[in-house]
């Protein structure tokens, strides 16, 4: 992620941690895997990455894009409240 990151010249910006309303895999990724990886036992982490990467090749930038989008729209959100709690707003 941080080769893709770099590549792409993406400003990164320091990320609150445990803060739910800004937790980008909790709305793309971890629903993308959680369902074809449940249940799965690995040998080791090349074989766990092998997996995930097969899985992650398919999604369109279309698709990441949006993403980055939405965690923008949420970053301006955080703004423009103070950074007061809030979710399905």
């Amino acid at each position: 992620m941080r080769t893709f990151v770099a590549k792409r010249s993406v400003i990164v910006l320091e990320h609150p941690p445990y803060s739910p309303d800004m937790a980008p895999a909790d709305f793309f990724l971890f629903p993308r895997l959680k369902g074809v990886l449940n249940g799965l036992h690995f040998a080791d982490v090349p074989d766990i990455q092998k997996r995930v990467t097969s899985l992650l090749r398919p999604i369109p930038q279309e698709a990441f894009a949006e993403c980055f989008q939405q965690l923008y729209n949420r970053c301006q959100k955080c703004i423009v409240t103070n950074g007061d709690y809030f979710e399905g707003q």
